[in-house]
């Protein structure tokens, strides 16, 4: 093995008898160089938003959703909330009522959802950071209030300053009330709106956060949840209280992790970094066609030493082998080279944050294009182009080597 490598060490690094084919052998090396740069670059700062997207869904979902297997409600006070909450790792439980609504403010209608939360949900879920005008509050003493998303907020021009205009909330009377008659199908209340949020624009147009209180008085509950959100820390292995909570609840409940409550979320993201990944390979691929070009000129510039070596004992295989490793010693140059330039582009990226989202004015929840780095990455994109490299020198290797041996040998 060590005669092939010394001996197309040297056709790779010696100046060839035609320029050509040193040109030739230099733009295959930068194009696969640049095909692995991009390969590598694209994939973590797609791993970046992948991880901003997963970090502000986590900030609205819990780690995990409690919800009745059969039925809209459940009965907290029969539900084994001290059971859950004694394990270990769990941090803390909210009760959650939800159900769309009619929303009134001013002379302006709009149709979402209201979520009515416990004591200790701003705390846990830290969702007070994502408040963009007001402040988010719930509650104070006796008196409710209402924190709405970014969209509503737009939708129904609420100005959390204008203490004088109240938020009215319209929803279905629970019953057989007669849906002719607007005043018996609808419970109504009136709450101040005291904060704007965004998180995303799915949860900015669909959810009004309103205290649970407030909502059981509107849904004529007494102590019913639609569900229940369960936060752990985050040093705790989540899939083992995912498993204690369902043994625990059994059937009747189902327990959702945060992947299982946005499943068609994670689904799309990695669809997405799949097709990319699949799209910058189809073009590594048309790079690699520069390799095939550059060996097959090589082979045929090198016949005289193919023949001194064949008629020094040499056989087909070490032939084959000494250019197969040609080939591979450009995929594995190229490779490298790519994989260090586009390391160096990310460490800066995500060290300085040279290049910025928009005008860098704020109005995107993060300024600069988020980088995020993961070893698997890039083993993955270096064995992808050292295979691409080594399918790429098969053919003229054995198809050109094989021509070249036999008409030295006759």
């Amino acid at each position: 093995m060590q005669l092939p490598f010394f001996i197309a060490r040297r056709y790779l690094i010696s100046k060839k008898s035609h320029n050509l084919i040193n040109i030739i052998s230099i733009i295959s090396v930068v194009g696969l160089a640049v095909g692995t740069m991009a390969l590598i670059v694209v994939l973590s700062v797609f791993n970046g938003f992948e991880g901003v997207i997963k970090s502000l869904y986590s900030t609205f979902n819990a780690d995990l959703q409690i919800t009745a297997t059969t039925g809209k409600t459940i009965n907290y006070s029969s539900f084994p909330h001290n059971e859950i909450q004694s394990i270990n790792g769990v941090v803390g439980l909210t009760q959650v009522v939800e159900e769309d609504a009619l929303f009134k403010y001013r002379d302006k209608q709009h149709i979402a959802t209201i979520k009515g939360v416990s004591d200790g949900f701003i705390n846990q879920s830290r969702i007070d950071t994502m408040t963009i005008n007001g402040t988010f509050v719930l509650q104070e003493g006796n008196s409710n209030f209402a924190v709405v998303g970014a969209g509503i907020a737009w939708y129904l021009d609420i100005y959390p300053q204008n203490v004088s205009a109240l938020l009215s909330i319209f929803v279905p009377r629970r019953g057989n009330a007669s849906s002719f008659n607007f005043e018996n199908a609808f419970n109504n209340g009136a709450i101040h709106p005291t904060g704007v949020f965004s998180v995303q624009q799915e949860f900015d147009e669909k959810y009004v956060f309103i205290p649970i209180r407030f909502a059981r008085d509107l849904m004529d509950y007494t102590d019913e949840v639609t569900s229940i959100e369960v936060r752990y820390d985050t040093i705790t292995d989540g899939e083992k209280i995912q498993s204690q909570i369902q043994e625990i609840l059994g059937n009747e409940y189902t327990v959702k992790n945060r992947f299982q409550q946005n499943e068609s979320l994670y689904k799309l993201l990695k669809s997405e970094k799949t097709a990319i990944f699949f799209i910058l390979l189809f073009i590594l691929i048309l790079s690699s066609f520069n390799m095939i070009g550059s060996l097959s000129i090589l082979i045929v510039e090198k016949n005289k030493d193919i023949g001194i070596l064949t008629s020094m004992g040499a056989n087909l295989k070490l032939i084959k082998s000494i250019f197969l490793t040609e080939g591979m010693l450009i995929s594995l140059l190229g490779s490298i080279i790519g994989l260090v330039i586009g390391f160096s582009i990310l460490y800066i990226q995500d060290n300085f944050g040279l290049l910025q989202l928009g005008n860098g004015d704020g109005d995107f929840v993060i300024s600069t294009y988020p980088v995020k780095m993961k070893l698997m990455d890039f083993i993955y994109v270096f064995g992808t182009v050292i295979t691409i490299g080594f399918l790429a020198t098969i053919y003229p290797v054995n198809y050109l080597s094989k021509r070249i041996v036999k008409g030295v040998q006759n």
